[in-house]
């Protein structure tokens, strides 16, 4: 490895957010030392952010910190599981210690609040890449799956979706927005909440759960699909965001339903649990919106405020389009 390469390694080990008891061995040999807890599962994902795909390459490099982890800390959050360890591999296009060491300090400030510890990884030369990998524990038994929806349940969503995808539209030129609605919409985009709390909140009580990365029909259609059945989303019902604050509701419904990057969780909840999962994401200062019905018959349909059906033109972001 050259010695602008060991530099990249040595400001990696110096940023790696909490420092936990049950890494044996962490950054520095060829693995990792990790101690599982008894009786817990493992909760593993893994996400690639590439340059020009899933952010433009000029990107402020404390806040892109902040997000390659946070969109990884997101999917533990859908599954209800509490974060533990990470893995970061990185190609660069070079050695450059400035815009790593503020990298770092995003990922690691994150990392530090959520408890987890990085404990190993890879750099290599190339194309600006980010590649995290996230493991957590869960009690057996107890993940939140996308499978479990039942006729009958509530639709629900934390949070106020659509303001990334406005936030997107915003940088691109796309749409235009007056203040403070923009800065807002763009800080939704670029340093996203993983719902950490409200997936454990929800243990025990969401029948199924999926967050909000590629626009909420689609990712709703994936619980659907695992599911066995079929949704109504009452629009008049999706929370007010920025956008409905500054356009108007209507306007505002494509940014909801099809825009990415929010990363809230999207669950479906036994409607006799309701008061329970109010209290529960109250407590983990998490509001969330109830949006729909789950139905018996197969497919998603939109209802206007009127009562009218509503098409929507874009169901959200696919990756290979």
């Amino acid at each position: 490895m050259t010695a602008e390469f060991t530099l990249i390694d040595d400001l990696i080990a110096r940023r790696t957010g909490a420092q936990r008891a049950d890494v044996a061995l962490g950054i520095g040999d060829d693995c990792a030392l990790l101690v599982p807890p008894p009786g817990r599962q493992l909760a593993v994902s893994l996400d690639l952010l590439v340059a020009g795909v899933h952010f433009l390459p000029d990107a402020e490099p404390v806040a892109l910190g902040h997000k390659a982890l946070a969109v990884n800390l997101s999917d533990l959050a859908a599954s209800g599981a509490e974060p533990a360890w990470i893995t970061l591999g990185l190609t660069l296009p070079g050695a450059d210690a400035g815009w790593l060491a503020a990298f770092m300090d995003g990922f690691a400030a994150l990392a530090a609040e959520h408890g987890a510890q990085l404990v190993g990884g890879d750099t290599t030369r190339g194309p600006l890449c980010i590649a995290v990998q996230v493991h957590g524990f869960v009690p057996p038994g107890a993940a939140l799956t996308r499978s479990g929806a039942r006729a009958g349940d509530l639709v629900c969503i934390t949070g106020t979706p659509g303001e990334a995808a406005a936030g997107l539209a915003l940088r691109f030129g796309r749409l235009e927005l007056p203040e403070p609605f923009a800065t807002h919409c763009l800080a939704r985009l670029d340093r996203p909440t993983p719902r950490i709390r409200a997936g454990l909140a929800l243990r025990g009580l969401a029948s199924a759960c999926i967050d909000v990365s590629d626009g909420l029909a689609q990712d709703l259609g994936h619980i659907l699909s695992a599911s066995g059945c079929g949704a109504t989303l009452a629009l008049g019902r999706l929370p007010l965001t920025a956008v409905n604050a500054a356009l108007g509701a209507e306007a505002a419904w494509p940014y909801a339903l099809a825009g990415g990057d929010d990363y809230e969780l999207l669950f479906t909840l036994p409607a006799a649990q309701q008061a329970e999962a109010e209290a529960r994401l109250a407590a983990a200062g998490c509001p969330f919106s109830v949006i729909g019905r789950i139905d018996p018959e197969p497919g998603l349909r939109l209802l206007r405020p009127d009562g009218r059906p509503h098409a929507l033109e874009r169901g959200g972001y696919e990756h290979f389009a």
